[in-house]
């Protein structure tokens, strides 16, 4: 069973033996963590800083705030103070990984503060304000990665220095997504968040299973409204409505990585309706399986690609 740790990840609980800088770096206002999976740190949480998150190895499910979307090697991802975060990867070797996750976390109020004496600072402050959605920058692999090893490679001014010249970067960037439609934001009560993570750690674990929510009231002693308040709380979306896009997003897998027919992959997902499946699919990714197949083929190179419909 994976570790509990509070999802209001706070210093205390930042410990050198789960990836993070010894003490004497933590008192900087950015700090640098890598970490392998599994991880005690891989878990639904979020922090007062801001979190620039590379991916270096495995690929799976992303969560951000309510998106929930596909990972692989060398996604970059900005995330917002208090906006929930996980990822959970799906191809994970026996043996786990060193390293898949490199991470920057930095505060917000000594680059507010010091925006108002440096104007050139302050041509950060629309990317930060956009982070609190969560932002992805496809393409920027490379550039991230040989940025993350300077950044670890030294501290003080010139740590700093370092930091500033990724962050002019992506504030200049122009191929920028963003992820969640909700500023989600996790409170202090810790005891809710555990609940939350427990919450949110089943359904993702069981989402190709029936899922009635009578059942998981039950099994987390907790009425319909109560769970539906939280559950809505925490991930944006209703029971339903996340099930599905978990599904969706296992779907999108499954086509790019297999042969399996279309109607084998919808009964594999948990659906046990191949229009409702069509259905959902349209409705999330804006084309049909088929369709989303024959792009993720065209862009691995394995055929050519048709004309788009």
């Amino acid at each position: 069973m994976r570790q509990r740790q509070p999802e209001l990840e706070v210093s205390v609980h930042r410990s050198p033996l789960l990836g993070y800088e010894p003490p004497p770096m933590r008192g900087a206002c950015l700090h640098y963590l890598e970490h392998g999976y599994p991880s005690p740190l891989v878990r639904w949480h979020c922090h007062d800083e801001y979190e620039l998150h590379l991916i270096e190895a495995t690929s799976g499910r992303m969560f951000v705030g309510n998106h929930i979307g596909h990972f692989e090697p060398g996604q970059l991802v900005l995330t917002g103070p208090r906006l929930p975060h996980n990822w959970i990867s799906t191809d994970c070797p026996p043996d786990g990984v060193a390293v898949r996750d490199r991470v920057i976390q930095f505060a917000h109020a000594p680059i507010a503060h010091a925006a108002r004496q440096l104007p050139e600072l302050a041509e950060a402050l629309p990317l930060l304000e956009r982070a609190r959605h969560g932002l992805e920058f496809p393409g920027f692999a490379e550039r991230a990665s040989l940025a993350f090893q300077r950044i670890k490679a030294c501290s003080g001014l010139k740590r700093f220095g370092e930091f500033c010249l990724l962050l002019a970067e992506l504030a200049a960037c122009t191929q920028v997504r963003v992820l969640s439609s909700v500023q989600l934001q996790i409170g202090d009560d810790e005891a809710a968040q555990r609940r939350i993570h427990e919450l949110i750690a089943y359904v993702n674990e069981h989402c190709a299973e029936p899922l009635a929510l009578p059942a998981l009231c039950r099994r987390f002693a907790m009425s319909e409204s109560r769970f539906t308040r939280l559950f809505r709380r925490a991930t944006g979306h209703t029971l339903t409505d996340f099930v599905n896009r978990l599904r969706i997003n296992r779907a999108c897998q499954l086509l790019m990585d297999t042969q399996l027919f279309v109607t084998g992959i919808c009964y594999e997902v948990g659906f046990n309706n191949v229009a409702n499946f069509n259905r959902r699919f349209l409705e999330i990714k804006g084309m049909t399986p088929t369709e989303f197949r024959r792009r993720a083929e065209a862009r691995f190179g394995t055929r050519a690609a048709g004309p788009a419909s």
